[in-house]
């Protein structure tokens, strides 16, 4: 045996701390931190996402839309400027089940394709699709979570404790500012059920034209009885609105809601041929990006359904 073995194992120990040493400090350099002087920069594919994230961090990092304004979410295809910007960010914020799925190609196809993503939504709870298409095999979910200020707050809370993964050394501010937004949020959405005497009736039915309000209308306990178009975008063939026009009909059907400057004739023989109240609500998916624009509209939202709901005798 060799006589390097039969040493004290003392005499090896300040070798090994010296190792573990350098193999902890390569570990740390390996974590997604950034020094303090570096801002963090944080891509966002919504509107929505944009006003959370912006609340949440305030001035201690930039907040980055990916889709410029002035394109329409659901039917964007990725341009080379955009992918560009992907590139130039640390981290993403996703909606991830299935309102964003371009940012998944936007990611692979930059370059950083292993670019961080926040799924905001990993702990709401999600209402199946109601009046879309199936897209591949599956469970089929409904990704607009945003138009609830439930799921909202949950997605705000789970957006600020990731993003102090990432941002350690402002994650304690992330935090507070999560719960001060949150707080906002609660306050617009007690004031909304304070206009109402009391909660709608059982036989208070609503229909939507495509899927996209269930979550914003259970906020008032209700349930969506129909929606129109076969899939967002999609105009229902004469069949699908004949057959739309008797369900709403059959089932007393007493308010369609649609989305704010959504023209369409068939929108308007609905109305006439069932005498519904027809009432917009907006998607929250257009124009200027900015910290106040998810508050601003999703007040909007909640006073016009309050409308509907008082309007209706309820």
């Amino acid at each position: 045996m060799s006589p390097v073995f039969s040493l004290p194992s003392l005499t090896f120990r300040p070798v090994w701390r010296a190792v573990l040493a350098c193999v902890a400090l390569a570990c740390l350099l390996a974590q997604p931190v950034w020094a303090q002087d570096k801002r963090l920069r944080i891509g966002v594919t919504l509107h929505p996402y944009y006003s959370y994230v912006a609340n949440i961090v305030g001035d201690k990092a930039d907040v980055v839309p990916i889709i410029p304004a002035g394109f329409n979410p659901h039917a964007y295809e990725p341009r080379a400027d955009d992918i560009k910007r992907v590139g130039t960010l640390d981290v993403m914020v996703v909606n991830g089940v299935g309102h964003d799925d371009f940012a998944e190609r936007m990611i692979a196809a930059s370059e950083k394709p292993k670019l961080p993503v926040i799924e905001a939504n990993a702990q709401v709870p999600l209402l199946a699709a109601t009046g879309m298409a199936a897209r591949g095999s599956g469970k089929v979910v409904n990704p607009h979570t945003f138009l609830s200020i439930t799921a909202s707050i949950a997605q705000v809370n789970t957006i600020a404790r990731e993003l102090g993964k990432y941002d350690p050394a402002n994650a304690a501010v992330y935090v507070a500012n999560a719960r001060r937004y949150a707080q906002k949020l609660r306050k617009l959405r007690a004031d909304a059920m304070a206009k109402l005497a009391r909660a709608p009736g059982a036989d208070f039915k609503v229909a939507t034209i495509h899927g996209a309000y269930d979550y914003l209308l259970r906020e008032f306990g209700l349930e969506v009885t129909a929606v129109v178009e076969p899939a967002h975008g999609i105009e229902p063939s004469p069949s699908q609105l004949k057959g739309t026009i008797d369900q709403l009909k059959r089932l007393h059907v007493k308010v369609i809601f649609s989305e704010l400057n959504f023209p369409s004739a068939y929108v308007d023989t609905i109305r006439r041929e069932t005498g519904v109240r027809l009432y917009a609500l907006s998607h929250i998916s257009y124009g200027a990006y900015s910290a106040a624009k998810y508050e601003q509209e999703m007040a909007k939202n909640l006073a016009t359904v309050v409308q509907a709901i008082q309007e209706s005798g309820q």
